[in-house]
């Protein structure tokens, strides 16, 4: 990664132990591709003042060449998100199947464009 990744807590307190598990699951982004230059995650409880439980949000932010990936998970009524690390992992693998999305549109794109360069050189010399 070109930057260090971020890790912020909005309006809660620090945990070192949610913010290392946060940098593992960042570290395995990285091994699903290897070109993301940043990462920023912030971790919140927006809605605190329910008398349900204290629900966690959790905002992933990945830059790679080409794009960005944003996955804003307010988990309002999934109530497995009263555990901030279940809400962490449920973030992270939306993050994940972004990327690789955007790796395949990305490696998809490439194969279309060497096709057409194929195609378009093939034609010109049989007139």
């Amino acid at each position: 990664m070109q930057t260090q990744a971020q890790i912020s807590f909005d309006d809660i307190p620090i945990d070192e132990a949610v913010r290392d598990e946060a940098l593992e699951h960042i570290d395995q982004l990285e091994n699903t591709y290897g070109r993301i230059t940043g990462c920023h995650v912030v971790i919140a409880q927006p809605h605190r003042h329910h008398r349900e439980g204290r629900l966690y949000s959790v905002r992933v932010d990945v830059r790679v060449p080409g794009g960005e990936i944003i996955v804003n998970r307010e988990h309002h009524l999934d109530h497995a998100n009263e555990d901030v690390f279940v809400a962490l992992r449920d973030s992270f693998a939306a993050a994940r199947r972004q990327l690789e999305d955007h790796v395949r549109r990305r490696r998809g794109g490439e194969k279309m464009h060497h096709a057409f360069l194929r195609e378009s050189t093939d034609g010109e010399g049989s007139t």
